[in-house]
């Protein structure tokens, strides 16, 4: 194997929408179709610009993409639905060819794209792996070899001489990711193969890999979920409308993709007193959220944050207080927060003018999801003279730290990381001394 065991230059595959034709057309058809198109063309020359008009029924799935992989590297390719991302990895492993330019594959390809790619359902399990073995171009004594190590990884002994198509989807997962990164492939390609199974099998996947890359083996791994990504890909490519709009450290692409997704309302401003949110005792001025680090661009779980607001007090001595709720998607408040600890002005009277509140929650407390804030300013400490849903909208994303081995849900509204301690109290025959 070269220098790169992946060589990609200006790859490009263009599919036309709608249906199919028909293969096989009658004479008296073809005779219909052709008079047809005859009839029609001097109409259609008399619209305007038809002649120029491209044909509408063409797309690029990939347009001039290209990268290089060095063997060893484990490469992450992000997007949104319809990027590019299965196209390229079917281009490399050669289901479907390109329009336009090359892709140079040094070594051998395993290949796991979607549940069952590239089993026979009327096969025993037995017999897909031989089948897919025989495809890769191994031998017989290598299949051989590594038959108990594909078994008992997928955990199928019993159901081994089933046919397939009695497995269940994560059995069919199983075993087809197991046949995929034990036939020792130079390259392989992997399509979210974290969207089933359980922690136990994401661990073992993701084990797999990372032994594939320290043995100088290429892995390309396409997934939705950023914080596999980041943990298990140093380099990330982020593909959009076919392109690849870019390519660098993981930490970056993902930080850029993310912030790219996310309709956050994270800022907003009203210059003008008269219109801006409010009634004759207060009126917004500004409402902001934003990291408290300036090295930080994406709200993780790991990121503290600051919530910011401006407002104008309209009335002489009024006693006033803010109350936040946040609440996550599904509406739940996930908690009330209060100036407490704020000893300047609480319970003292404000004068006529502008007030700034800054409201500091710690990093490690929200859980990932997308969170809204309400915001109520309250008199005397009982009465809300105001009150403004989703003045701030803004989401937390999946932080790679700290999570282990598990990339499914975390639950709950929050996730704070909490003192713990653990003691060996002594050795089990101690039980009996007690």
């Amino acid at each position: 194997m070269g220098d790169f065991a992946l060589e990609v230059r200006g790859l490009g595959k263009q599919y036309r929408l709608g249906a199919q034709r028909e293969l096989r057309v009658t004479l008296r058809e073809a005779l219909t179709q052709a008079a047809g198109r005859v009839v029609r063309t001097p109409a259609s020359l008399l619209r305007p610009g038809a002649k120029d008009r491209p044909d509408q029924g063409l797309f690029w799935a990939l347009h001039d993409v290209s990268f290089t992989a060095p063997a060893g590297d484990v490469v992450g390719i992000i997007g949104n639905n319809g990027a590019g991302k299965s196209t390229l990895l079917k281009i490399l492993s050669r289901i479907t060819s390109p329009t336009t330019g090359r892709a140079v594959v040094h070594g051998r390809v395993g290949s796991l794209l979607e549940v069952g790619t590239g089993f026979h359902s009327e096969l025993t399990g037995r017999e897909n792996i031989a089948l897919n073995g025989a495809i890769l171009g191994m031998r017989r004594a290598e299949i051989a070899r590594n038959f108990d190590a594909i078994v008992t990884f997928a955990e199928i002994e019993d159901f081994i001489d089933t046919p397939v198509k009695h497995y269940s989807t994560g059995m069919y997962l199983r075993l087809a990711f197991a046949v995929a990164a034990h036939l020792q492939p130079d390259i392989l390609l992997v399509d979210e193969v974290l969207a089933v199974g359980d922690a136990a099998f994401q661990k073992k996947c993701l084990g797999r890999m990372e032994d594939a890359s320290r043995a100088g083996r290429t892995v390309l791994f396409v997934s939705h979920n950023m914080t596999a990504v980041q943990s298990l890909c140093s380099r990330v490519l982020w593909l959009k409308d076919g392109r690849l709009l870019d390519d660098g450290p993981a930490k970056h692409v993902v930080s850029s993709y993310l912030q790219s997704i996310t309709d956050n309302v994270t800022d907003q401003q009203w210059p003008d007193a008269a219109t801006a949110p409010g009634n004759e005792k207060v009126r917004l001025r500004r409402v902001a959220v934003r990291p408290e680090r300036t090295d930080s661009h994406v709200i993780t779980t790991h990121t503290p944050l600051q919530l910011e607001f401006e407002y104008f007090n309209l009335q002489p001595d009024a006693y006033l207080n803010l109350s936040l709720h946040v609440f996550n998607e599904h509406g739940v408040m996930a908690f009330n927060a209060l100036p407490m600890t704020e000893h300047q002005w609480q319970g003292r009277p404000f004068p006529v003018g502008r007030f700034r509140d800054v409201c500091h929650i710690p990093g490690d407390l929200l859980n990932d999801g997308v969170y809204s804030i309400e915001l109520l300013i309250v008199q005397d400490d009982a009465k809300v003279i105001f009150r403004k849903r989703d003045v701030l909208v803004f989401a937390v994303h999946d932080a790679a730290e700290q999570r282990g081995a598990w990339f499914g849900d975390w639950e709950g509204a929050v996730r704070p990381i909490l003192p713990w301690t653990t003691e060996f109290l002594g050795a089990t025959d101690s039980m009996n001394n007690d």
